[in-house]
Protein backbone atom coordinates (compact mmCIF):
# COMPACT_ATOMS: atom_id res chain seq x y z
CA UNK A 1 0.00 0.00 0.00
CA UNK A 2 1.87 3.32 -0.93
CA UNK A 3 1.81 6.04 2.12
CA UNK A 4 -0.47 8.19 0.48
CA UNK A 5 -3.26 5.65 0.49
CA UNK A 6 -2.26 4.29 4.14
CA UNK A 7 -2.63 7.64 5.13
CA UNK A 8 -6.42 7.88 3.52
CA UNK A 9 -6.86 4.77 4.88
CA UNK A 10 -6.13 6.32 8.43
CA UNK A 11 -8.20 8.82 8.28
CA UNK A 12 -11.04 7.01 7.20
CA UNK A 13 -11.04 4.56 10.03
CA UNK A 14 -10.79 7.60 12.66
CA UNK A 15 -13.66 9.51 10.64
CA UNK A 16 -16.09 6.44 11.15
CA UNK A 17 -14.59 5.77 14.76
CA UNK A 18 -15.06 9.56 15.41
CA UNK A 19 -18.60 9.58 14.34
CA UNK A 20 -19.74 6.23 15.73
CA UNK A 21 -18.59 8.08 18.98
CA UNK A 22 -20.61 10.88 18.43
CA UNK A 23 -23.44 8.56 18.19
CA UNK A 24 -23.30 7.32 21.10
CA UNK A 25 -22.93 10.07 23.05
CA UNK A 26 -25.75 12.16 21.42
CA UNK A 27 -27.82 8.49 22.29
CA UNK A 28 -26.70 8.90 25.91
CA UNK A 29 -28.08 12.19 25.93
CA UNK A 30 -31.54 11.14 24.34
CA UNK A 31 -32.21 8.86 26.40
CA UNK A 32 -31.35 10.77 29.62
CA UNK A 33 -33.75 13.36 28.51
CA UNK A 34 -36.16 10.41 27.63
CA UNK A 35 -36.26 9.45 31.20
CA UNK A 36 -36.83 12.88 32.96
CA UNK A 37 -39.84 14.53 33.18
CA UNK A 38 -40.28 16.94 30.39
CA UNK A 39 -42.52 20.04 29.02
CA UNK A 40 -44.92 19.37 26.46
CA UNK A 41 -43.06 22.34 24.88
CA UNK A 42 -40.01 20.49 24.50
CA UNK A 43 -38.36 20.12 21.61
CA UNK A 44 -34.87 19.64 21.95
CA UNK A 45 -35.11 15.46 22.21
CA UNK A 46 -37.49 15.08 19.03
CA UNK A 47 -34.73 17.44 17.37
CA UNK A 48 -31.62 15.18 18.82
CA UNK A 49 -33.77 11.64 17.46
CA UNK A 50 -33.42 13.41 13.75
CA UNK A 51 -29.95 14.25 14.31
CA UNK A 52 -29.31 10.17 15.07
CA UNK A 53 -31.36 9.17 11.99
CA UNK A 54 -29.40 11.24 9.90
CA UNK A 55 -25.97 9.91 12.14
CA UNK A 56 -26.81 6.13 11.75
CA UNK A 57 -27.65 6.85 8.24
CA UNK A 58 -23.89 7.95 7.71
CA UNK A 59 -22.47 5.51 10.15
CA UNK A 60 -24.36 2.69 7.83
CA UNK A 61 -22.60 4.11 4.80
CA UNK A 62 -18.89 4.15 5.87
CA UNK A 63 -16.36 1.73 4.58
CA UNK A 64 -15.30 0.69 8.24
CA UNK A 65 -18.41 0.60 9.63
CA UNK A 66 -19.35 -1.38 12.60
CA UNK A 67 -20.50 -5.11 13.18
CA UNK A 68 -24.56 -5.62 11.38
CA UNK A 69 -25.42 -6.56 15.33
CA UNK A 70 -23.79 -2.95 16.91
CA UNK A 71 -25.70 -1.20 13.67
CA UNK A 72 -29.18 -3.20 14.66
CA UNK A 73 -29.00 -2.43 18.39
CA UNK A 74 -28.55 1.19 17.36
CA UNK A 75 -31.45 1.65 14.80
CA UNK A 76 -33.59 -0.11 17.32
CA UNK A 77 -33.06 1.98 20.03
CA UNK A 78 -33.68 5.22 17.20
CA UNK A 79 -36.48 3.40 16.79
CA UNK A 80 -37.51 3.06 20.14
CA UNK A 81 -37.40 6.95 20.56
CA UNK A 82 -38.81 7.85 17.49
CA UNK A 83 -41.79 5.69 18.48
CA UNK A 84 -41.85 6.68 22.04
CA UNK A 85 -42.05 10.72 20.56
CA UNK A 86 -44.61 9.94 18.37
CA UNK A 87 -46.87 7.75 21.10
CA UNK A 88 -46.80 11.03 23.25
CA UNK A 89 -48.18 13.21 20.73
CA UNK A 90 -51.64 11.11 20.63
CA UNK A 91 -54.38 12.21 22.78
CA UNK A 92 -55.99 9.73 24.92
CA UNK A 93 -54.46 7.50 27.56
CA UNK A 94 -55.22 4.31 26.06
CA UNK A 95 -53.85 5.13 22.67
CA UNK A 96 -50.66 5.94 24.14
CA UNK A 97 -50.13 2.67 26.09
CA UNK A 98 -51.32 0.93 22.94
CA UNK A 99 -48.35 2.14 20.97
CA UNK A 100 -46.09 2.04 23.83
CA UNK A 101 -46.87 -1.81 24.18
CA UNK A 102 -45.58 -2.20 20.49
CA UNK A 103 -42.19 -0.62 21.31
CA UNK A 104 -39.17 -2.30 21.35
CA UNK A 105 -36.60 -0.98 23.46
CA UNK A 106 -32.71 -1.59 23.25
CA UNK A 107 -31.23 -5.10 24.52
CA UNK A 108 -27.54 -4.35 25.12
CA UNK A 109 -26.71 -1.35 27.33
CA UNK A 110 -25.45 1.95 25.48
CA UNK A 111 -22.34 2.62 27.39
CA UNK A 112 -20.35 0.28 30.44
CA UNK A 113 -21.87 2.12 32.90
CA UNK A 114 -25.24 0.77 32.65
CA UNK A 115 -26.35 -2.59 34.10
CA UNK A 116 -29.92 -2.41 32.48
CA UNK A 117 -30.30 -0.52 28.84
CA UNK A 118 -31.54 2.88 29.61
CA UNK A 119 -34.44 2.52 26.58
CA UNK A 120 -35.70 -0.58 28.31
CA UNK A 121 -36.46 1.65 31.83
CA UNK A 122 -37.40 4.15 29.85
CA UNK A 123 -40.23 2.00 28.01
CA UNK A 124 -41.12 0.74 31.64
CA UNK A 125 -41.91 4.56 33.34
CA UNK A 126 -43.79 5.40 30.07
CA UNK A 127 -45.74 1.92 30.62
CA UNK A 128 -46.72 3.27 34.15
CA UNK A 129 -47.18 6.91 33.36
CA UNK A 130 -50.02 5.86 30.90
CA UNK A 131 -51.35 3.10 32.75
CA UNK A 132 -51.41 5.26 35.53
CA UNK A 133 -52.86 7.68 33.48
CA UNK A 134 -55.60 5.79 31.51
CA UNK A 135 -56.96 4.67 35.32
CA UNK A 136 -57.26 8.59 36.30
CA UNK A 137 -59.38 8.55 33.44
CA UNK A 138 -61.60 5.06 34.18
CA UNK A 139 -62.11 6.52 37.94
CA UNK A 140 -62.46 10.65 36.70
CA UNK A 141 -59.53 11.86 38.27
CA UNK A 142 -57.81 14.88 37.92
CA UNK A 143 -54.25 15.65 37.20
CA UNK A 144 -53.01 15.79 40.64
CA UNK A 145 -54.43 12.02 40.72
CA UNK A 146 -56.88 13.34 43.40
CA UNK A 147 -60.73 12.34 42.82
CA UNK A 148 -62.74 15.32 41.57
CA UNK A 149 -65.48 14.94 44.33
CA UNK A 150 -63.20 16.14 46.94
CA UNK A 151 -61.69 18.94 44.88
CA UNK A 152 -65.73 19.66 44.49
CA UNK A 153 -65.74 19.82 48.28
CA UNK A 154 -62.84 22.17 48.61
CA UNK A 155 -64.02 24.77 46.64
CA UNK A 156 -67.44 25.03 48.83
CA UNK A 157 -69.70 22.51 47.10
CA UNK A 158 -71.64 21.36 49.71
CA UNK A 159 -73.76 18.33 48.00
CA UNK A 160 -73.84 16.48 44.90
CA UNK A 161 -75.60 17.70 42.33
CA UNK A 162 -77.89 15.35 40.34
CA UNK A 163 -76.70 17.19 37.03
CA UNK A 164 -73.08 16.70 37.64
CA UNK A 165 -73.63 13.12 38.75
CA UNK A 166 -75.36 12.06 35.47
CA UNK A 167 -72.82 13.76 33.59
CA UNK A 168 -70.02 12.36 35.71
CA UNK A 169 -71.79 8.95 34.85
CA UNK A 170 -72.74 9.59 30.57
CA UNK A 171 -68.45 10.71 30.67
CA UNK A 172 -67.68 7.06 32.82
CA UNK A 173 -70.15 5.05 30.56
CA UNK A 174 -68.23 6.73 27.63
CA UNK A 175 -65.01 6.10 28.77
CA UNK A 176 -65.55 2.42 29.40
CA UNK A 177 -67.17 1.83 26.13
CA UNK A 178 -63.89 3.66 24.16
CA UNK A 179 -61.68 0.64 26.24
CA UNK A 180 -64.44 -1.90 25.50
CA UNK A 181 -64.15 -0.74 21.35
CA UNK A 182 -60.69 -0.44 22.15
CA UNK A 183 -60.00 -3.68 23.22
CA UNK A 184 -62.64 -5.81 20.58
CA UNK A 185 -60.57 -4.07 17.84
CA UNK A 186 -57.07 -4.97 19.78
CA UNK A 187 -58.78 -8.67 20.08
CA UNK A 188 -60.09 -8.63 16.31
CA UNK A 189 -56.58 -7.37 15.32
CA UNK A 190 -54.95 -10.37 17.04
CA UNK A 191 -57.68 -12.59 15.75
CA UNK A 192 -56.74 -11.59 12.16
CA UNK A 193 -52.96 -11.68 12.79
CA UNK A 194 -53.68 -15.69 14.34
CA UNK A 195 -55.59 -16.12 11.32
CA UNK A 196 -52.39 -14.85 8.95
CA UNK A 197 -50.40 -16.89 10.78
CA UNK A 198 -52.13 -19.93 10.34
CA UNK A 199 -52.20 -19.62 7.13
CA UNK A 200 -48.62 -18.88 6.57
CA UNK A 201 -47.48 -21.56 8.56
CA UNK A 202 -49.97 -24.32 6.31
CA UNK A 203 -48.46 -22.91 3.22
CA UNK A 204 -44.85 -23.08 4.46
CA UNK A 205 -45.52 -26.38 5.84
CA UNK A 206 -46.79 -27.43 2.17
CA UNK A 207 -44.05 -26.15 0.80
CA UNK A 208 -41.80 -27.37 2.26
CA UNK A 209 -43.40 -30.78 2.57
CA UNK A 210 -43.36 -30.91 -1.39
CA UNK A 211 -39.87 -29.67 -1.11
CA UNK A 212 -39.09 -32.43 0.97
CA UNK A 213 -40.14 -35.08 -1.85
CA UNK A 214 -38.84 -33.49 -4.43
CA UNK A 215 -35.26 -33.71 -2.58
CA UNK A 216 -36.31 -37.24 -2.04
CA UNK A 217 -36.94 -38.38 -5.30
CA UNK A 218 -33.33 -36.58 -6.52
CA UNK A 219 -31.63 -38.42 -4.51
CA UNK A 220 -33.32 -41.83 -5.43
CA UNK A 221 -32.20 -40.67 -8.94
CA UNK A 222 -29.02 -39.71 -8.20
CA UNK A 223 -28.56 -43.36 -6.25
CA UNK A 224 -30.12 -44.54 -9.66
CA UNK A 225 -27.92 -43.02 -11.53
CA UNK A 226 -24.30 -43.51 -9.61
CA UNK A 227 -25.60 -47.42 -9.85
CA UNK A 228 -25.50 -47.24 -13.81
CA UNK A 229 -22.84 -45.09 -13.95
CA UNK A 230 -20.95 -47.76 -12.27
CA UNK A 231 -22.22 -50.48 -14.31
CA UNK A 232 -21.31 -48.79 -17.37
CA UNK A 233 -17.66 -47.81 -16.23
CA UNK A 234 -16.83 -51.41 -15.49
CA UNK A 235 -18.38 -52.47 -18.77
CA UNK A 236 -16.34 -50.11 -20.52
CA UNK A 237 -12.93 -51.59 -18.83
CA UNK A 238 -13.27 -54.71 -19.54
CA UNK A 239 -14.21 -53.51 -23.37
CA UNK A 240 -11.00 -51.19 -22.99
CA UNK A 241 -8.93 -54.14 -21.90
CA UNK A 242 -10.49 -56.96 -24.61
CA UNK A 243 -9.89 -54.24 -27.88
CA UNK A 244 -6.01 -53.97 -26.31
CA UNK A 245 -5.24 -57.14 -26.36
CA UNK A 246 -6.54 -57.76 -29.85
CA UNK A 247 -4.87 -54.74 -31.23
CA UNK A 248 -1.53 -56.03 -29.55
CA UNK A 249 -1.78 -59.43 -30.91
CA UNK A 250 -2.55 -57.80 -34.20
CA UNK A 251 0.26 -55.75 -34.25
CA UNK A 252 2.97 -58.98 -33.32
CA UNK A 253 1.38 -61.09 -36.35
CA UNK A 254 2.08 -57.91 -38.34
CA UNK A 255 5.64 -57.19 -36.75
CA UNK A 256 6.21 -61.33 -37.63
CA UNK A 257 4.80 -61.00 -41.37
CA UNK A 258 6.85 -58.46 -41.95
CA UNK A 259 9.92 -59.98 -40.98
CA UNK A 260 9.11 -62.91 -42.34
CA UNK A 261 8.91 -61.14 -45.93
CA UNK A 262 11.99 -59.25 -45.46
CA UNK A 263 14.06 -62.33 -44.71
CA UNK A 264 12.38 -64.15 -47.64
CA UNK A 265 12.99 -60.84 -49.88
CA UNK A 266 17.23 -60.97 -49.21
CA UNK A 267 17.25 -64.73 -49.99
CA UNK A 268 15.07 -64.63 -53.28
CA UNK A 269 16.65 -60.94 -54.92
CA UNK A 270 20.12 -61.87 -56.14
CA UNK A 271 22.63 -59.48 -54.69
CA UNK A 272 23.66 -56.11 -56.63
CA UNK A 273 27.16 -56.35 -58.18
Amino acid sequence: MAPAEGAAYSRGVMAASRLELNLVRLLCRCEAMAAEKRDPDEWRLEKYVGALEDMLQALKAQASKPASEVINEYSRKVDFLKGMLQAEKLTSASEKALANQFLAPGRVPTTARERVPATKTVHLQSRARYTSEMRSELLGMDSAGEPQLDVRKRTGVTGPRPGDEKQSAAELDLVLQRHQNLQEKLAEEMLGLARSLKTNTLAAQSVIKKDNQTLSHSLKMADQNLEKLKTESERLEQHTQKSVNWLLWAMLIIVCFIFISMILFIRIMPKLK
